[in-house]
């Protein structure tokens, strides 16, 4: 079972979201079925049919909460520093084509969100940046084709 590294606010969001899947989401839906089901016929009942497939969304939803919380390894990333990017790194990246300068923060992969300016430390950015310093030069492979960047700062909140 592999560990899955995650700050702390990656942490807490998933817990935040498993308790409102368990306490709302999924009582909400058991009362659609249950009102579902008081129509009648279940084979011409598209109320019945899309409550029970929502239902097996928020039970497949809440297994891989489950699953990523026990296989967390929360890492407090105030605690880190060095002058080089690793997980819990905000990173300031100059496209070298166009100087267009971005920002982002290396976090685990259930916690990604790219327009919140968070990367996964797995995705192709994010794992060429590991090891790289202020002034390194990153090259990736993006569905546009490669991209050059050079690391203007890493910082650590």
């Amino acid at each position: 079972m592999d560990k899955v590294p995650m700050t702390p606010n990656g942490f807490k969001a998933l817990e935040d979201e498993l308790k409102n899947l368990k306490s709302v989401e999924r009582p909400n839906i058991i009362k659609a079925i249950s009102e579902a089901r008081a129509h009648g016929d279940l084979s011409e009942n598209a109320e019945y049919a899309a409550a029970r497939e929502r239902q097996g969304f928020i039970e497949g939803r809440i297994s891989e909460i489950e699953d990523v919380i026990a296989r967390a390894e929360v890492i407090d990333i105030s605690k880190l520093s060095g002058k080089t990017a690793k997980f819990g790194a905000t990173v300031k990246l100059a496209d070298e084509d166009t100087d267009e300068q971005v920002r982002y923060q290396i976090v685990g992969p259930f916690e990604a969100d790219l327009s919140k300016g968070k990367i996964s430390i797995t995705a192709p950015l994010g794992r060429a940046l590991i090891g790289k310093g202020v002034g390194d030069s990153v090259e990736v492979q993006t569905p546009s084709g490669t991209k050059s960047y050079e690391v203007v700062t890493v910082k650590f909140k």
